[in-house]
């Protein structure tokens, strides 16, 4: 499908979407730090077990400073609520470690006057952050236009033929950045996780009740009995 057939495709999607679920507005969601912090707790776990980790984590330690001063054990001790307490305790203390080496403070604005690669490259530098992370902290923090792809991101552009079926999250976050405009980027990312949370489940999703299945390729599948193809 050529690019500007997947450009229209993206706009019907938004369109349906939008009406089901209304359209999301963005808001920062806090300091860029706060953000990429948030992120690694995110990581293999529920948001409410996240969530509950990032205010532990905030209450023991009061300034960022204190959390990069402090043993690797009294950070896990602090966010076990997230699980992987301990991997994801060295990487929060390495990622301050390097922050603070490079810049003597713990302020990110300055990934605001960066271009869109530099501060998704720069951020990618930091121990243990990839191309997701990055995109959450410059979309949900700064408002810039990167496009993080969770599983159901991932899971739901596949199904309706927007990617490759063999792309992976990875390359996913660079090709879907191609085609979504940067001011629906953030819509999209949402109305996506929406859906895939929703209706477009990993197992038995529910193509029949689906408002994108006239224009998805998965619905056709299904039609024809193929529903093993709809289990990834």
């Amino acid at each position: 499908m050529l690019n500007d057939d997947l450009r229209g495709k993206i706009s019907g999607t938004l369109h349906l979407l939008s009406g089901e679920y209304g359209n999301p507005e963005w808001h920062s969601d806090g300091d860029a730090l706060s953000v990429l912090v948030q992120t690694v707790l995110s990581q293999n776990t529920s948001d409410t077990n996240s969530s509950r980790a990032f205010k532990t984590l905030i209450s023991t330690f009061p300034r960022w400073e204190d959390v990069a001063d402090s043993d690797v054990r009294q950070i896990a001790a602090a966010i076990k609520p997230g699980g992987l307490a301990n991997i994801k305790a060295l990487r929060i203390k390495q990622i301050l470690e390097v922050i603070k080496q490079k810049y003597g403070n713990f302020n990110l604005d300055f990934l605001k006057d960066m271009s869109l690669n530099e501060a998704r490259e720069w951020l990618k530098n930091l121990p243990g952050v990839g191309e997701k992370t990055a995109a959450c902290v410059l979309l949900f923090s700064l408002g810039r236009p990167a496009l993080p792809v969770d599983t159901h991101v991932h899971r739901v552009a596949r199904r309706l033929g927007l990617i490759g079926a063999r792309i992976s999250a990875e390359k996913a976050h660079i090709e879907l950045l191609q085609l979504v405009p940067p001011e629906y980027v953030y819509q999209f990312h949402v109305l996506l996780i929406e859906h895939g949370r929703l209706i477009c489940k990993a197992r038995n999703p529910k193509c029949p009740v689906c408002v994108l299945r006239t224009i998805c390729p998965a619905d056709e599948k299904l039609r024809k009995g193929l529903t093993n193809n709809l289990s990834s």
